[in-house]
């Protein structure tokens, strides 16, 4: 059973990521040219990530940031929406998660799936996937997600171990039907910016 699931799980995305760009690209060719006409730098922005069995891959989003953001200030944390490394256009796209939708390429590669954990970069919260306790790297089994159980849920409202207990749950919870319930509970939150940043003293801020 879990073996078909997941055959039918990656037809999805084929599916999924192939139709879905199709469809997006003139809003694409839109944000590419408000990126480029507002601030420096390249309209994409790439960082490695740790993928399904820790395998390191570049995830790619709009870039949102001033260029070399995670070396300038509070690093990967951005604690709220008014973090001066934010550019004009950027702060719209990440409290629509718009900047997400170039990621539908690593789906379309195999590199990543349409819901999934999210991947988490190569040091952070824990610098290497060996440094990750034997119960976090579950999450590891199955190829990460543009969304997943926890951005429907708690998303950033919460610590980065509180919020691997929950990708855990949707690993052993998983099946298509699963995945189905989340792609729709994403769509209705996708113009929702609550929990994206930080809500709580004890919650990890969002990443760039």
């Amino acid at each position: 059973m879990k073996v078909l699931n997941l055959f039918i799980k990656r037809i999805i995305d084929l599916l999924g990521s192939l139709i879905g760009i199709i469809i997006i690209s003139p809003i694409v060719v839109i944000v590419a040219l408000s990126i480029k006409l507002t601030s420096k730098g390249p309209v994409f922005f790439k960082q490695e990530r740790l993928g399904k069995s820790g395998k390191v891959f570049n995830i790619i989003k709009f870039r949102t940031m001033v260029v070399n953001a995670e070396k300038i200030g509070d690093g990967l944390s951005v604690k709220s929406e008014n973090d001066n490394r934010i550019t004009r256009i950027g702060k719209l796209l990440r409290a629509t998660s718009l900047d997400e939708l170039p990621q539908l390429f690593n789906v379309l590669l195999g590199q990543m799936s349409l819901v999934g954990p999210r991947p988490p970069v190569t040091y952070f919260p824990y610098d290497g996937i060996e440094n990750y306790p034997e119960w976090a790297r579950k999450r590891f089994v199955l190829q990460p997600g543009i969304t997943g159980l926890t951005q429907v849920t708690v998303r950033n409202s919460v610590s980065w171990d509180e919020r691997i207990v929950v990708d855990n749950k949707y690993i052993d919870e998983f099946n298509v039907g699963l995945d189905i319930k989340i792609l729709f509970k994403t769509v209705f939150k996708l113009f929702k910016s609550e929990n994206v940043y930080m809500q709580t003293t004890r919650s990890k801020d969002k990443a760039i």
